[in-house]
């Protein structure tokens, strides 16, 4: 049977077809099954323009593998940028649901943006906002909004093991830490220097502005330090500028990475920033070598599509971060066949509940603020194949969000900051 669409029917709106239902009589096809909308926010200006760039390369894979189509609905991803800055994401986010009405963002990357973008989410009603690599605790720890939803862990979770490693491992009693002055590297810093600190280590703390480009008298100050080690917490074009002024520098003091220094984005520049970046040590979600099944096929088919169109040799953390995240989404999508009536409710209650793996192979699930739990790499800079490559030697098993730690004791602590870094005394 045809069901003619009228005049009449079509201007009855969404209240009109369900009057339509109510009254036994069916409504059209064609307004049952309408695309889902998917807005995007990755950065792609600014200093994380290359990951998120490769946030969309990954999204893109996913999507065309399973013929933009979830339970049995198209999915229309439009696409928006942001600059890495709060205000920014946020005018993006309001343009995708006002003007372009979507029904779901992925996004965004950066920390300040996350926090912005959990804000707005509350104003919001029957829409839901799923993180793409946004770091920052905070988003979801203190305050959470209940439709901001993060399958990717945060940049806390992302240092779990990683100070113990230095301490306990490498013998290093003092550190140099220098990190960007907004809330991601706060809470890579806090992260750190949680296990750290409390075996005894001692750390001094260098901060920088995102952007910064001239790091020249903050490495002067290192180098003439008792550190042990340097604890570099920046990304991007921050982190290229630091770590190639550095071997300029004639730094050979050894280096632990935060999780975005370690990655492709990083990896895949030239300059002299490779020397010294050799063997360096790093903790996160990702890795390029990880001996996992799902993790390698994942690569392949990244290759496959992407290495000849300004891919990487493997994805990028954001790229594996957004696809966490997309992943999460498409499972709920499935659960509940497409539908996203009733403000949502349903289709949140399957993304609250879901239990997933990341491309990496990790399982996911989310705790009572909808933020994941899931496995850390501990990793280390090698030359493999001819190229420098982040390979994983070890693994802290379904970090969640307080590291461990009862959830009332963490936050006590206070949240991450450049006065607050989470240097707290043995015994604490």
């Amino acid at each position: 049977m045809t069901t003619k669409v009228t005049r009449r029917v079509a201007l009855l709106g969404t209240g009109g077809l369900a009057a339509l239902a109510a009254s036994g009589l069916k409504a059209p096809a064609i307004a049952q099954r309408a695309p889902i909308k998917l807005g995007g926010i990755a950065t792609l200006e600014g200093p994380f323009a290359t990951g998120g760039q490769d946030a969309y390369r990954c999204i893109q894979l996913e999507l065309d593998r399973m013929n933009n189509t979830v339970g049995g609905r198209r999915i229309e991803l439009i696409r928006e940028s942001s600059n890495a800055q709060a205000d920014v994401a946020l005018a993006r986010a309001r343009k995708l649901i006002e003007q372009d009405g979507v029904d779901i963002i992925l996004g965004p990357l950066s920390g300040a943006e996350g926090i912005a973008l959990r804000d707005y989410s509350r104003t919001l009603t029957g829409k839901t906002i799923v993180n793409g690599s946004s770091g920052a605790s905070d988003t979801t720890l203190r305050n959470p909004s209940p439709n901001f939803f993060r399958f990717s862990t945060d940049g806390t979770q992302w240092m779990a093991g990683l100070g113990k490693h230095v301490y306990e491992t490498m013998g290093i009693r003092e550190v140099a830490v220098t990190a960007g002055d907004y809330a991601f590297p706060y809470a890579q810093v806090f992260g750190f220097n949680l296990e750290f600190c409390r075996l005894g280590g001692r750390v001094t703390h260098y901060w920088a502005p995102l952007g910064t480009t001239d790091f020249a008298a903050q490495i002067a100050q290192i180098n003439r330090s008792n550190a042990g080690a340097i604890v570099v917490i920046h990304g991007g074009t921050d982190g290229l500028a630091f770590m190639t002024q550095y071997a300029q520098a004639g730094g050979s003091k050894p280096l632990i990475g935060g999780s975005i220094m370690a990655d492709q984005t990083m990896l895949s520049a030239r300059g002299p920033h490779r020397r010294v970046m050799a063997g360096m040590l790093s903790a996160g979600p990702i890795a390029d070598v990880i001996d996992d099944p799902m993790w390698r096929d994942f690569v392949e088919r990244y290759r496959r599509r992407w290495l000849n169109e300004g891919g990487f040799q493997s994805p990028s953390i954001h790229g594996v971060n957004y696809t966490t995240n997309l992943y999460g989404i498409l499972h709920a999508l499935r659960e509940v066949d497409g539908d996203l009536s009733n403000n949502q409710q349903a289709f949140q209650r399957a993304l609250a509940g879901a239990r997933i793996k990341a491309p990496t192979g990790a399982d996911v699930r989310l705790d009572h603020n909808r933020q994941a739990i899931s496995d850390i790499l501990l990793n280390k800079i090698e030359e493999r194949d001819g190229r420098a490559q982040v390979v994983a030697f070890g693994k802290v098993p379904q970090v969640n969000q307080t590291l461990g730690t009862p959830e009332d004791r963490f936050l006590a602590l206070g949240a991450p900051s450049r006065d607050n870094p989470g240097c707290i005394a043995q015994g604490s």
